[in-house]
């Protein structure tokens, strides 16, 4: 963000030189991408994200498309998994159907989704950011956040810096931009990943912090989503300045542990930290009965249960998962594994349920099975996920009974609303 108080000396991101304070321009390179920030030097905490990740690896590898619109997605029926900068300015959007993004841009080329080149640039991606530093927690294929404590002595250089040049190398060598987010929280290096793109590099520093949030809408804040921001829409919250004017205990009484997040997050208040277990490949949950079973009343509410489980892990995860995997283990301890591609992410339980319910009947022949599990991999980000079924126009109403059932959850305990396929499950588990 650029500093609304006298300038402060920085550096330029195409040449890296030092700059002055009062250069508008570099002096070195006549650049006018300067990059200043009174805590720049001090923040080492970075969201870094590819732009419009899969739209520019195509435009790379086809310079005829270099100032097309470019769509990638599906046929008709299927939806935007991304959009180029071209196509956006038409109002193109991901997780948009397709009909409807061709309709804002007749004219736009659209390209089937080749994932085995995407995963490929996108190790190439990440093996430059681990070369930066070991605290690495990718969030999807394109973005991830880097701590980058400590490594000042090892690159001769601040965490800005390096930052700056590894996105002119992942420029240079791998031929897509990625933008850059400052921080010193994860919330806050996310949000400022989003301000400039594409190309983009900008610092949330924490003197400003509740300034700069103070008159974003409180759908900035991660968690609050379309479904939870028109129930605070109904309580008359929509900027986050609201919520800093409200007192902690208030907000948890209305809104359970996400008020609590509310509160936390509305003044950059964010203590976690960069997680370098790995990249999680799948998100899943199992359980073993105490006998076997065969019929579908039996096995479909444990399908239930788990699903709910599943889904509850990737709210949590800010996750979502295209492809859909049902796990069984017969009597005589031989595995089952059986899975469906979506047309698009989900991370509802009624999806990932309704798709493993389909894989399971076909394995209901009378066999005996001791295990069941449901899961999904091909994780995704959230925000691509579970967009308007409108074949299906109920699946709509039935993800927003989930949404208020899941906010029911969160304040009052996961026994307090249950679907007959679970009801009473969980108290004869427990």
């Amino acid at each position: 963000m650029p500093d609304s108080a006298a300038p402060t000396p920085g550096f330029c991101r195409d040449c890296l030189q030092a700059q002055p304070a009062q250069a508008r321009r570099c002096l070195a390179c006549g650049s006018p991408r300067l990059l200043r920030h009174p805590e720049l030097y001090r923040l080492t905490l970075a969201h870094v994200d590819c732009d419009a990740f899969y739209a520019s690896i195509e435009k790379r590898d086809n310079p005829e498309l270099a100032d097309k619109p470019v769509i990638i997605g599906g046929g008709k029926r299927g939806v935007v998994s991304t959009a180029c900068y071209v196509a956006r300015i038409h109002g193109v959007r991901s997780a948009m159907p397709m009909f409807k993004a061709l309709e804002a841009c007749p004219q736009a080329v659209v390209i089937k989704p080749d994932m085995e080149k995407y995963v490929r640039v996108g190790r190439e991606v990440r093996t430059m950011m681990l070369e930066l530093t070991p605290l690495v927690q990718p969030l999807s294929i394109d973005e991830a956040f880097l701590d980058l404590s400590g490594t000042e002595r090892l690159h001769q250089d601040p965490p800005a810096r390096t930052l700056a040049r590894f996105a002119r190398r992942v420029e240079e060598e791998i031929g897509i931009t990625v933008s850059v987010g400052l921080s010193y929280c994860k919330f806050l290096a996310k949000v400022a990943s989003d301000l400039q793109k594409p190309r983009g590099f900008s610092v949330i520093g924490q003197a400003e912090a509740v300034d700069f949030l103070r008159d974003r809408p409180v759908t900035l804040i991660w968690g609050v989503g379309k479904a939870f921001a028109a129930t605070l829409e109904r309580d008359g919250i929509r900027t986050i300045g609201q919520l800093q004017a409200m007192e902690e205990p208030d907000l948890m009484r209305r809104y359970g542990t996400m008020g609590q997040r509310l509160y936390r997050l509305a003044r950059g208040l964010d203590e976690r930290t960069v997680e370098t277990d790995g990249e999680a490949k799948s998100v899943s949950s199992e359980t073993t009965f105490n006998e076997d079973l065969s019929r579908p009343d039996e096995l479909v509410p444990h399908l239930r249960r788990l699903s709910e489980q599943v889904a509850l892990r990737l709210r949590k995860s800010a996750l979502a998962g295209q492809t859909v995997v049902l796990k069984l283990k017969t009597a005589d301890f031989k595995l089952r594994t059986r899975n469906r591609r979506l047309d698009s992410p989900t991370r509802l339980a009624d999806r990932i349920f309704r798709t493993g319910l389909q894989l399971l009947e076909k394995e209901i022949d009378g066999t005996k099975y001791r295990l069941i599990g449901i899961g999904v991999s091909d994780l995704a980000n959230p925000d691509l996920a579970d967009p308007p079924d409108l074949v299906d126009p109920l699946a709509t109403r039935r993800a927003a009974a989930e949404e208020a059932i899941n906010r029911l959850h969160d304040k009052f305990g996961k026994v307090s609303v249950e679907t007959g396929y679970t009801f009473g499950q969980r108290r004869r588990d427990h």
